[in-house]
């Protein structure tokens, strides 16, 4: 059986993953706090459509019903109003129900609580990621794509699962740095995979794609996550996304039998033109190169520096958005599931068009190095004037949409610093170069965590993010010099 266009298959199924990939991280991010509004009524009827509170004067507090039932009883001075005091914000999420958040303290300090809270949780969960990100790399390189997505996958998805028996912040943590371990593999294999199945001037588009699948998963989780929090509760939510990716290991198993020299459902065609355009085809030595020795390459530098400065944007906006958009705006659960996809479609856009860029000043005749560098610029060009903007509108509608133009840009220029490694190596040593770059990204993530932590306003946290473009782009620049294959 011939199969045309197989790496479209294989870097399909790494999308599809790769959208899994972000519901199972963004499950904590959007149930860690929720604001659920209830309409003020004088009585409250059975069977009601709508939450609905009822103001009991002898107690100073508010009956709260949910329209599946449920009641509590909130003390007046614990809840908010908006709408001109017709309906009342009640806080809710995990945070709230694993008692890690005191449900009793003002509103004010339960937000920093939260804050400070989802921040330290982060940080460990960095930590794994980090530590994941240089492993995994080498593990990628030693026993190759399809067994190294395997052990990723079944690693976070029975950790996002198991996260459903959490009952405070010390299991929630340890669930989430297991979780850190096995997600972050797929970026060095992502990176690898591409490097054995595209010719270079595809190599750009297929890490796009990849990014537009990490997007569209951003676009899709607080859809689809905080749907199933109010269908199921965070519990069942957890079980259910983690599943995903272990039933996702089946056709990646079935279809990405072996690489494009020897796997017996390719075309010969599409063999001839994979490996003709891969320059390192040509090279003899398969030698993975040690960490020490990437390390001495100065060029090397120009991935670990540049992600080291430009991923924290990124992950801020992961960590951070929906806190953000809450605090800042007061939306409520509804309001949030369908305004905080925008910034990642956003992204997702810029993701497919900064690989196809580059992609498509290559067959044009540019070098990769003015193909690359071009494409960099046009993306840093794009985030410094939107992050700006985007915190000094007092509209949530205004703000996300250009929180879409921040991000965009950010994947038009981190798809093109993803593919360095396989522009600087070959064979066994992309997979550890991208380690490299993903673990100084999570470095500069976690510095930036606890550099968040010292600021109490929201705009000037996300503001203060532009400085971190011309710092990334600068270190590129120095180090890299020309981009082309390191003999």
């Amino acid at each position: 059986m011939k199969i045309k266009g197989l790496r479209w298959w294989v870097i399909g199924l790494i999308m599809l993953i790769t959208i899994i990939n972000y519901l199972d991280r963004g499950t904590l991010n959007y149930m860690w706090v929720a604001n659920v509004e209830f309409n003020v009524v004088n009585i409250i009827l059975p069977g009601a459509n709508e939450n609905q509170a009822e103001y009991l004067p002898d107690q100073n507090a508010y009956r709260l019903v949910s329209k599946n039932g449920d009641e509590i009883i909130q003390p007046a001075e614990k809840v908010t109003f908006k709408n001109e005091g017709k309906t009342l914000i009640n806080r809710q999420g995990i945070a709230y129900d694993l008692g890690i958040v005191d449900q009793n303290a003002e509103p004010e300090v339960a937000a920093r609580q939260a804050k400070e809270m989802l921040g330290q949780i982060t940080i460990f969960f960095m930590i794994a990621y980090g530590l994941s990100q240089l492993f995994s790399g080498k593990l990628y390189d030693k026993i190759g794509t399809r067994k190294g997505f395997l052990v990723s996958v079944l690693i976070w998805g029975t950790a996002d699962a198991l996260t459903s028996l959490a009952r405070g912040k010390i299991s929630l943590t340890a669930f989430r740095m297991m979780l850190g371990l096995g997600e972050a593999g797929p970026w060095p294999g992502a990176t690898k995979s591409n490097a054995e199945w595209f010719p270079q001037k595809e190599r750009a588009f297929a890490q796009g794609l990849f990014g537009a699948a990490a997007s569209l998963g951003s676009v899709l989780a607080p859809i689809a996550i905080l749907m199933l929090y109010m269908s199921f509760a965070w519990q069942m939510t957890f079980v259910i996304v983690g599943c995903m990716g272990l039933l996702w290991i089946i056709p990646w198993l079935i279809i990405n039998k072996k690489g494009p020299k020897e796997h017996k459902w390719i075309t010969d065609e599409e063999r001839e033109y994979i490996l003709s355009g891969q320059p390192e085809s040509k090279m003899t030595s398969e030698q993975g190169k040690s960490w020490g020795q990437l390390l001495a390459n100065k060029k090397n530098y120009s991935v670990i520096l540049g992600r080291f400065f430009l991923d924290p944007i990124w992950w801020m906006f992961v960590t951070y958005l929906p806190m953000y958009l809450v605090d800042q705006f007061q939306l409520n659960i509804k309001e949030l599931a369908f305004s905080a996809w925008i910034p990642y479609l956003g992204a997702m856009i810029g993701s497919i068009s900064g690989g196809w860029f580059s992609g498509y000043l290559i067959r044009k005749g540019h070098t990769v190095d003015k193909a690359r560098k071009t494409a960099m610029i046009i993306g840093g060009a794009i985030i410094i004037p939107s992050i700006i903007a985007s915190v000094l509108v007092p509209n949530a509608v205004v703000a996300v949409v250009l929180m879409a133009f921040v991000l965009g840009g950010f994947q038009f220029t981190i798809t093109n610093i993803q593919t360095l490694p396989s522009d600087l190596h070959c064979g066994k040593s992309v997979g550890s170069l991208a380690g490299l770059g993903g673990a100084a990204a999570v470095m500069g993530t976690i510095l930036a965590i606890l550099f968040a932590g010292q600021i109490s306003s929201w705009p000037l946290l996300f503001g203060l993010l532009a400085g971190l473009v011309p710092l990334s782009l600068a270190s590129i620049f120095i180090t890299v010099g020309k981009i082309e294959q390191i003999k």
